[in-house]
């Protein structure tokens, strides 16, 4: 399973805020049921298989595009774990966890 952050950022847009464009981005996302989704004020977690994944990264990104502005900074980070099964939760789970230390 894989862990994908993604900023979509118009540039030239009329208003400083970006928030209808964000929606959008998010809307296109949500349209696919294997995927969980969180929002954060920066950006957006998507989780779930990386082929799936991809694709709505793409989608996410033209999305501005389609309402006309003409240019998009997408950064998208990939985090994926193939050694064990760890989800969003486990990930945020194990910052509370005591940690054993080592001598």
């Amino acid at each position: 399973m894989a862990i994908v952050e993604v900023k979509v950022l118009p540039v030239g847009t009329r208003d400083p805020s970006i928030s209808s464009y964000i929606r959008d981005c998010y809307l296109v996302a949500e349209q696919n049921d294997a995927v969980d989704i969180i929002v954060t004020p920066t950006s957006t977690i998507l989780e779930g298989n990386l082929e799936t994944l991809l694709p709505i990264v793409e989608s996410m990104h033209e999305s501005p595009f389609s309402r006309g502005i003409s240019r998009v900074v997408t950064t998208i980070t990939i985090d994926e774990r193939r050694d064990k099964e760890e989800d969003m939760d486990d990930m945020v789970n194990a910052i509370y966890e005591p940690m054993e230390i080592s001598d």
